[in-house]
């Protein structure tokens, strides 16, 4: 996971030309942990304090009625404005495409970005929607009865990528 992260950072900072206009959002939960070992790690690379936000996407979920959407729907922290800028969505699985989608709307919400672009640091495809990641950290192929979490280390469980059944 460690190598992966820091194999992205240095692919956004070339594929930017740098990372003067760059914003980092995670999507709730999973992805904010990912996002913020990423901008730390553009920091500590490139001496660039990116700025790092988080993106709750419930309101914009297909998956949910309205009224769930009402009740489980939180905040996005957006700690800058993002319009003209390189919008980088973090998130720690891509699966079906949906969750990513989700926060594309949830961006276009605060502004109009020059462009947008998306982190995953596992793709295990089965796509149901036309998109896919900007940067990849592992492509996993896995079956549809497959769960794929991504841990980031606590005192009970080591970091790392796990498949269950």
């Amino acid at each position: 996971m460690d190598r992966a992260i820091g194999r992205i950072a240095h692919e956004i900072s070339e594929r930017n030309q740098g990372l003067e206009d760059v914003c980092i959002f995670g999507v709730k939960r999973r992805g904010v942990p990912l996002a913020t070992m990423l901008r730390d790690r553009i920091e500590r690379f490139f001496d660039v304090r990116v700025p790092l936000g988080e993106l709750d996407v419930t309101i914009h979920r297909d998956d949910l009625t309205d009224e769930d959407k009402r009740a489980n729907a939180g905040q996005s922290d957006i700690p800058c404005p993002i319009q003209d800028k390189t919008v980088i969505i973090v998130d720690d699985v891509l699966y079906t495409g949906r969750t990513a989608r989700a926060a594309l709307e949830t961006v276009f919400t605060f502004g109009r970005p020059r462009t947008v672009q998306f982190v995953a640091l596992i793709d295990r495809g089965h796509r149901e929607l036309p998109l896919r990641p900007d940067y990849v950290g592992k492509n996993v192929p896995t079956a549809k009865n497959e769960t794929v979490r991504v841990l980031f280390g606590d005192s009970e469980n080591e970091a790392g990528v796990y498949i269950f059944e």
